[in-house]
């Protein structure tokens, strides 16, 4: 493949692109980025946010004059739809597990020439997670952790993160429900039925804005909860955890690791 005919003028619908061709030091092939875009940081000051996530002015991005446009998921099936009917190459994601996260890697890398770069960053990723593994596996007994993705409906955590959870040494208790790729079916519809599964650690995370664990301790019945019990209420942003990208498993999955294992040193010796 000549570099002639790889694309050099890419608009990333989401964050995660993003910052896998900035990783992969493709940077300049960003033409436009998506205004919910975290990381890397600087990707905000550089690139000129041409669409929101599901909603925006098409127009915006074919200004930029894309030869590819990156995105994600069914959510942005209209816009996918739009920008085909314009004449532009589109390659929607819908990476929904650790395996799919590294995998989106290798495409990315695939579509812009830098597969050795792509893989050596999948390679380090891999490595991140056989040393949480490690760690996890000396862990005296996996908590029971429930993992929050939004308050008001509580809705749980979606496949890569109960995967990481379970990476770092914890048990999801809603890891059956971390199969459904939407929220819709991960929402709970009793109050109670997390409560109901005794974690013994609770992380939030709810996507935009801070977690308020002082909320969740009030809720009615919820006083017993061993988690509530003990205080093990835990935030981990959502920048660092929600985003199906490389971020997930070099940032989240370490904080993820960090709750856990300090949870595992508080409890007393059998």
């Amino acid at each position: 493949m000549t570099t002639a005919r790889l694309p050099s003028r890419i608009v990333c619908l989401t964050t995660e692109t993003v910052e896998v061709l900035y990783a992969l030091g493709e940077q300049a092939r960003v033409a436009g980025i998506s205004g919910y875009t975290v990381i890397p940081p600087r990707a905000r000051r550089e690139k000129p946010k041409v669409f929101a996530f599901s909603s925006g002015d098409l127009e915006k991005i074919l200004a930029v004059e894309p030869d590819l446009v990156l995105g994600f998921s069914d959510m942005q099936a209209d816009v996918a739809r739009d920008l085909i009917k314009a004449g532009v190459a589109v390659h929607v994601f819908n990476q929904r597990s650790v395996e799919g996260i590294l995998a989106m890697i290798e495409t990315v890398g695939r579509l812009v020439g830098a597969v050795d770069r792509s893989l050596a960053l999948v390679a380090e990723l891999e490595a991140t997670m056989a040393a949480v593994r490690a760690q996890a596996a000396a862990l005296p007994r996996r908590p029971r952790v429930y993992f929050e993705e939004w308050d008001e409906p509580s809705i749980s955590g979606v496949g890569w993160v109960s995967e990481l959870i379970a990476i770092a040494g914890g048990e999801d208790v809603f890891a059956e429900r971390a199969r459904h790729p939407g929220a819709a079916q991960r929402i709970l519809a009793d109050p109670l039925e997390a409560a109901r599964q005794a974690p013994d650690i609770i992380i939030g995370s709810w996507c935009g804005k801070r977690f308020r664990p002082e909320r969740v301790a009030a809720r009615e019945g919820w006083h017993s909860v061993p988690a509530v019990r003990d205080g093990e209420l835990h935030e981990v942003k959502s920048a660092l955890i929600l985003s199906p990208g490389p971020v997930a498993i070099r940032e989240g999955l370490p904080a993820l690791a960090g709750i856990i294992a300090r949870w595992a040193a508080r409890q007393p010796a059998s």
